[in-house]
């Protein structure tokens, strides 16, 4: 068997090749991981951990301010705290309403400016509207936003670009009650709720009056399960 014994430059220079290689393995490895990592600080968030007992709510709100006020009632009875996701055309509308909200100290998001199709419209287009809204609830109530929710769940790669680039983390659901829809009685969104996981959920509502008549029943019934109700962030945590 020969063996090969490294003397002086020769061992120093095959050291030094060797520690190359590592570090060009390290760079690569790294690089990997910061591109991973950013492709899934892309990705829209639709639930959180379901290994935990929590879940979020959140309102989606361009109309139905004539319930809004009836919802913010049962969810102070319930000392609940919530993620009102509204356009920047509502904040504009009902200042005052959307000040209550947020005095109740519910969680305020971004929902667009005017509750258009964003997965229609290109990175620029995308970016005005978003930007739009949040200029017109920061006037009314002084805060930066943080979360993104696109009307209907509507995206596409051009919106998740402009609300990264706004630094907005973009959330969608894994339950929708689907309140909005023709027929959708109190009953009718209780049944379609309490089909679906609730550890780790992040449930859809608008302001609508048979979501108002559901809602106390819906938190106790989910409360029951040991679930945590709260914010977006609260669920995020």
């Amino acid at each position: 068997m020969k063996i090969i014994i490294l003397k002086g430059k020769h061992l120093i220079f095959s050291a030094g090749c060797v520690l190359l290689i590592m570090l060009g393995f390290i760079f690569i490895w790294n690089n990997n991981i910061s591109v991973l990592q950013y492709a899934l600080l892309r990705e829209p968030i639709r639930n959180g951990d379901p290994s935990l007992s929590k879940a979020a709510i959140t309102c989606n709100v361009d109309w139905g301010n004539e319930v809004i006020p009836e919802i913010l009632e049962v969810l102070e009875d319930k000392n609940i705290k919530i993620t009102f996701f509204v356009t920047g055309r509502w904040a504009s509308k009902y200042p005052e309403l959307l000040q209550e909200i947020y005095d109740r100290g519910h969680e305020i998001g971004n929902h667009g400016y005017s509750h258009k199709a964003h997965s229609k419209m290109n990175e620029k287009e995308n970016y005005l509207e978003i930007k739009k809204a949040e200029e017109a609830i920061e006037k009314v109530l002084g805060i930066k936003l943080k979360y993104f929710a696109p009307p209907s769940g509507d995206y596409g790669e051009a919106t998740l670009e402009a609300a990264e680039k706004l630094g907005y983390q973009t959330i969608l659901w894994s339950i929708d009650t689907i309140d909005w829809k023709e027929g959708s009685t109190a009953d009718v969104i209780l049944s379609r709720v309490m089909k679906k996981p609730h550890h780790g959920a992040i449930l859809l509502m608008h302001p609508k009056s048979e979501t108002a008549k559901a809602l106390p029943i819906l938190i106790d019934k989910i409360r029951e399960e040991g679930i945590q109700l709260g914010t977006v962030s609260n669920l995020l945590e």
